[in-house]
């Protein structure tokens, strides 16, 4: 067949390939080649604003887990949840979610080899093995579906390579004791089958020291990570796939700082308040298996089954300002969250009528079921016990299509899509108050049982005005699922619980590779009509832990996302990128029906976001290739807190370097030596700034610094 931009492939190069590299251009930037749409081609030929990230840029790059990609891509935003910093919230062009509770649904879908990832607890994982990490910004509607009304983000893993043996060891020390190997063997059994095993373990001290009783200190990390893949071709056109992944999380709650109202900003702690009580560490494991099958059926006709189990088990607990009001903390939380998933998916992927069409259709099944146990006490040593458990399935039928007509020589391209999608939903809740004195009030227990559907479109209009310069005109809705609220002020409320909201993205976007593909630039502008927002809005002013979600927002969203990579010399490689958003809700109506969008604001959306790097490399000398990279990140001030303005991250910049050393003339070994740096200014930053019924804050990592090794046979 006839790839829609004018190079002949077949669909098995589309679909088995288990690695998708970066294509090599003599002389010039390569190409990145992604999965976006459910097929293998070029992000520069991908109408959609992505960014894209090789294992060699993960590597070079030091992009260990999910919270470091936000340093790389503008208008990416991944916060700690202040309960668990193993909670990634993550908003993508403004949209995301800032709780994390089992009934309600993240709205930036995270796959982890095309399974969607139900629950965002331990998202800040260490993954084994990445092969390619893809952040797709905006609604994806027709082709992901539920909860991407943000974006969705692909982390793709190594396959296991047939007929070679591979062996690859890398370690990492630096301050904090910063200790970390990973280990790595692909081994082949016979012509058509290879097994990878792959191993992390990531140890990192925290800096704050605890003063009271408990773990010595705040904010460490205990992670490890095993996978396991099994790879067979038995024959041309079929090739099946077996992955397992586990994480283990030991880490330590963040530390939460009583902190100024903005823009003041307290001082960045080295030790907590002897108040302190108890502190334990967290204890998260997730794992998940995934069995993906591809049948080649012809060359215009390829089959894929992408079928997914995944199971979580989530103790986290935090410990809130302790010593600010007296000899006990604020409140204590503690969460023991159990979840487990499965899910299929379908997809036929051709081409018809001499190439000139190319689509996808789909079906996809979801099936979720959690139970949470969770235990709060305040100061006025008043506990509240809250059993929680969520049921939910989804359902979805999908098709896109892509049509380049002969007549305009394949340059322009046509692309509709359309996803239905169902959810069903079921919750139940049971409080249990405490008084300080023993006496127990066991409240109305809740439960509720709601449907929602919806239909999301994507249109796109592209051409090609020249082999290199292409543009696109984008319309896509995205969808995210309703849910129930366990903090509700009253049972009724929880058992009504609330509607999906929907996001309607308007996206204008060019892609450029010029002078001889020195140069790259790519921008996107987009505009959004984001309705039916699910609102948080606390019901009672003296007591933060009530709060309605509601269905009561109407807001727009646009902005512009500009990536520019020039090679002005084939040792010299410079990249900038930026984003600007600006959002502002237009509708907010309160439980009377009056409009409050003035008493409201977007969170983690700085209106500006800049990323500039630097590349330098040094070939053929004696000792080997030496190359030499520094990175700066600013993040524009963002609100932290929807309901209240007073509560702002303050604006900020890192500035991170790494200095490599390879190719070393030494045996038969590819060796690897890394000299990094990150935070070099040691800039004192929050990441997360909230009330938790004071001002708190947790800061981000202090300078650090560390040196890598690695070995690959």
């Amino acid at each position: 067949m006839v790839h829609r931009y004018g190079r002949r492939v077949s669909l098995s190069a589309g679909l088995l390939l288990a690695a998708a590299p970066a294509i090599a251009q003599e002389g010039g930037l390569e190409d990145i080649v992604v999965t976006a749409q459910k097929r293998e081609e070029s992000l520069q030929k991908t109408p959609i604003s992505a960014a894209a990230f090789t294992s060699a840029a993960l590597e070079a790059r030091g992009i260990a887990n999910l919270s470091d990609l936000q340093a790389q891509v503008p208008n990416l935003q991944l916060t700690p949840h202040p309960n668990s910093a193993t909670t990634s919230r993550i908003f993508i062009r403004g949209v995301g979610n800032l709780d994390d509770q089992i009934t309600q649904d993240p709205s930036v879908a995270v796959y982890m080899d095309g399974v969607y990832i139900g629950r965002s607890q331990g998202l800040a994982n260490e993954v084994a093995e990445l092969e390619r990490i893809e952040v797709l910004r905006g609604p994806q509607g027709s082709l992901y579906g539920r909860n991407a009304t943000g974006g969705a983000i692909n982390f793709i893993t190594r396959a296991p390579v047939l007929g070679e043996f591979e062996a690859k060891q890398s370690v990492s020390v630096g301050n904090y004791d910063l200790f970390r190997t990973r280990t790595r063997l692909n081994i082949p059994l016979g012509d058509t089958l290879a097994v990878e095993l792959g191993y992390l373990h990531a140890r990192k001290d925290g800096f704050v020291a605890n003063r009271g009783t408990g773990v010595k200190r705040f904010g460490d990390q205990r992670r490890d990570a095993y996978r396991a893949a099994v790879r067979w071709v038995p024959m041309d056109g079929l090739d099946f796939r077996y992955t397992y992944d586990r994480s283990d999380i030991g880490d330590t709650p963040p530390y939460v700082a009583l902190s100024p109202l903005y823009p003041a900003m307290a001082v960045r702690p080295d030790e907590g308040s002897s108040a302190v009580a108890g502190l334990l560490r967290n204890d998260v494991r997730a794992e998940g298996h995934n069995f993906t099958a591809n049948w080649q059926i012809n060359d215009d006709l390829a089959l894929k089954s992408v079928t997914g189990y995944r199971k979580l088990r989530n103790f986290s607990n935090q410990n809130y300002l302790a010593g600010a009001l007296g000899p006990f903390a604020l409140f204590t939380n503690q969460f023991d969250d159990h979840q487990k998933q499965f899910s299929e998916e379908i997809q036929l992927v051709g081409s018809a009528l001499e190439s000139q069409l190319e689509y996808v259709f789909g079906l996809y099944y979801f099936d979720e079921s959690s139970r949470s146990a969770a235990r709060t006490v305040t100061a006025a040593r008043i506990a509240t016990d809250r059993a929680v458990t969520a049921d939910n399935r989804a359902y979805a039928v999908y098709g896109q299509g892509t049509y380049s007509p002969d007549a305009l020589d394949n340059r322009l391209h046509l692309t509709l899509g359309l996803r239905w999608s169902r959810d069903e939903r079921k919750a139940t809740l049971q409080d249990v108050v405490t008084q300080a004195n023993g006496t127990a009030t066991t409240l109305p227990a809740g439960a509720g049982d709601n449907r929602f559907s919806n239909v999301s479109p994507t249109a796109i209009l592209a051409y090609d005005i020249s082999d290199r310069i292409n543009a696109y005109a984008k319309l896509a809705r995205g969808y995210k699922s309703g849910g129930y609220n366990v903090r509700a002020s009253t049972t009724q409320r929880f058992n009504e619980g609330f509607g999906p909201e929907t996001l309607t993205s308007y996206e204008l976007g060019l892609k450029s590779d010029l002078l001889e593909r020195r140069l790259r630039f790519n921008i996107a502008a987009f505009y959004a009509d984001y309705k039916d927002i699910q609102i948080n809005t606390q019901s009672d002013a003296t007591n933060p832990t009530r709060t309605d979600v509601l269905n009561a927002g109407k807001a727009r969203i646009k902005g512009v996302e500009v990536d520019i990579t020039a090679k002005p010399a084939d040792a010299l490689t410079l990249t900038a990128s930026y984003g600007y958003t600006d959002a502002s809700y237009q509708r907010i109506a309160g439980l009377n029906g009056q409009n409050l969008a003035h008493l409201f604001v977007f969170t983690n959306i700085p209106r500006h976001s800049l990323n500039l790097g630097a590349e330098y490399v040094v070939p053929d000398t004696p000792i080997g290739t030496l190359t030499a990279g520094i990175n700066y990140n600013f993040q524009d001030r963002a609100y932290a807190a929807s309901n209240d303005p007073r509560y702002i991250i303050p604006d900020y910049g890192l500035l991170d370097a790494r200095l490599t050393l390879s190719e070393l003339p030494v045996g038969a070994a590819d060796i690897r030596l890394s000299l990094w740096g990150k935070n070099l200014t040691d800039k004192k930053y929050y990441s997360f700034h909230g009330n938790s019924g004071l001002p708190g804050a947790i800061f981000g990592d202090p300078r650090s610094y560390g040196l890598d090794l690695s070995l690959a046979f």
